[in-house]
């Protein structure tokens, strides 16, 4: 393997960035409600954010997969807009202090991408590494978010009962860090919010607000989510009309409802039990979710299709 130092580049004038939390805010294979998405989206709004490092994105991206953007004009090309993968120093709403690597996920050469962090992670010694992501569930919208915490060491997770059991999925970038740090000694802990399985391709900001919840929580951060509260509120009142207009939906999400009622009920009546949540696509635990989903999902490409989207 090359030497992961040629991968990047740090900016001169960043000597002062020491000992800060790191926020990793990279597309994945899966990220449901656009949770990470729309995390980030407000970070850079509402936060001003210089570069302290570039990475080589033409030894990273796939451009055939994922083409970058260009301008034409009448007879003209008038803008190229090529990926870019950039450690970032941002202030929070308090002036604190704290990193954002941020960018498309890396199509090539995982390897030496988690070998280049590492070393940045070691150059600037960043104190605690954090990422948030959504996750389908089999949980109703109607009820209040839950979340499924891993870390590098258990201490960083202590107080959360799990959710899901045993499963395989597909690699993120993301998670390949977080176990390589593990293996490195290097604090690293993820939040995977759960987002109801019928809502997981559309906006969903409830999820975006509270991974800023999470972020927060374990950074001491003050992040900014006026924005996504807002089109919170404006959500909840769009996906309650279209639940009231179908016995349909109401019958699932109830359905949905009374299975999450009874785990938090039987969680807390016995702090031991175990009792995980069905996966978005365990017909068992949720026979009736693509039903469900289908009449969400158009509801929201009518919505999208009258430009209110």
């Amino acid at each position: 393997m090359r030497d992961p130092a040629d991968l990047y580049e740090i900016h001169p004038g960043f000597d002062d960035v020491k000992g800060l939390a790191m926020l990793v805010c990279l597309d994945g294979f899966v990220d449901a409600g656009q949770t990470g998405t729309q995390m980030s989206t407000a970070l850079f709004d509402a936060l001003s954010g210089e570069e302290v490092a570039t990475f080589d994105t033409d030894r990273l991206v796939d451009y055939r997969s994922r083409r970058p953007k260009m301008t034409f004009v009448e007879n003209t090309w008038t803008e190229y807009t090529p990926p870019k993968i950039a450690l970032y120093r941002f202030h929070d709403l308090e002036r604190q202090p704290f990193l954002v690597l941020y960018g498309p996920e890396p199509d090539l050469e995982w390897g030496a991408f988690g070998a280049a962090v590492q070393q940045l992670v070691e150059h600037f010694g960043v104190t605690l590494t954090v990422s948030a992501s959504g996750v389908p569930m089999a949980v109703p919208h109607t009820r209040p978010i839950t979340v499924t915490p891993h870390a590098t060491r258990e201490e960083l997770v202590s107080g959360h009962t799990p959710w899901i059991g045993r499963v395989e999925v597909p690699a993120s970038v993301s998670a390949m860090l977080e176990y390589r740090f593990g293996g490195s000694g290097h604090d690293f802990v993820g939040y995977e919010v759960h987002v109801p399985s019928y809502l997981a391709q559309s906006q969903y900001p409830h999820a975006a607000v509270a991974a800023m919840g999470f972020v927060a929580g374990a950074t001491g951060l003050a992040l900014p989510t006026d924005q996504l509260e807002e089109a919170a509120g404006t959500t909840d009142v769009e996906i309650a009309e279209q639940v009231a207009e179908s016995e349909e939906i109401q019958r699932v999400v109830a359905n949905l409802e009374r299975q999450y009622d009874d785990i938090m009920t039987s969680r807390r009546d016995d702090p031991g039990d175990r009792t995980v949540l069905p996966l978005a696509d365990d017909e068992a635990g949720l026979p009736t979710a693509d039903e469900l989903g289908a009449e969400l999902e158009r509801f929201l490409a009518e919505r999208e299709g009258d430009g209110n989207g």
